[in-house]
């Protein structure tokens, strides 16, 4: 099957977005993907920061990149947009890093006055960045991800349901991706 770079946009430790992804992982190498997690907060500072191009975390990042057949990019929504160290990355990634990729946007928020945060702040992104194509993404209330006691993450039925559906969605797009390329 394909290789897929889950990467997560959170500058939190204790992030709801980035257990999220994780949660969602689980489905695609059940699925039979190859996933390759990346938290972007593990990233140095000084390299994102600093535009270090040649920071050896920004170089394995790139080739993390380079080697994926599909890109799952979630974020947290602060400000009506996503994270600052997510746009830090993928400022540092080359201009076309997603070009015959399949990319699935996910966000988290606190409110629905930020479910357009994908579309109108992420996709053009991932787009000008020569995704082969992005699937639907969707947007998670930050009141529908709960972690319990003992570290298990526990999604409302209907957000599950929906990440569910965009998940298999995503899978099933890998899966035509080098039609999609060809056809480019």
């Amino acid at each position: 099957m394909a290789t897929v770079l889950s990467v997560s946009g959170s500058p939190s430790v204790s992030s709801r977005t980035a257990r999220l992804l994780r949660h969602l992982d689980t489905r695609l190498v059940a699925q039979g993907h190859d996933v390759i997690p990346l938290d972007v907060r593990t990233i140095p500072a000084e390299a994102l920061l600093g535009a270090d191009f040649r920071h050896h975390a920004i170089v394995e990042a790139t080739e993390l990149f380079e080697r994926a057949d599909g890109v799952v990019i979630a974020t947290p929504v602060y400000k009506a947009s996503y994270s600052g160290v997510l746009k830090a990355l993928l400022d540092l990634l080359p201009q076309f890093a997603l070009t015959g990729k399949t990319v699935l946007p996910l966000a988290t928020g606190g409110t629905t006055a930020h479910v357009l945060a994908i579309d109108y702040a992420l996709r053009p992104v991932l787009n000008s960045m020569g995704a082969a194509h992005i699937v639907q993404g969707w947007f998670t209330l930050d009141k529908h991800i709960t972690t319990d006691d003992d570290g298990s993450l526990a999604v409302a039925p209907a957000a599950t349901e929906a990440l569910t559906q965009v998940v298999d969605q995503f899978s099933a797009a890998l899966g035509r991706a080098p039609l999609l390329a060809a056809a480019s």
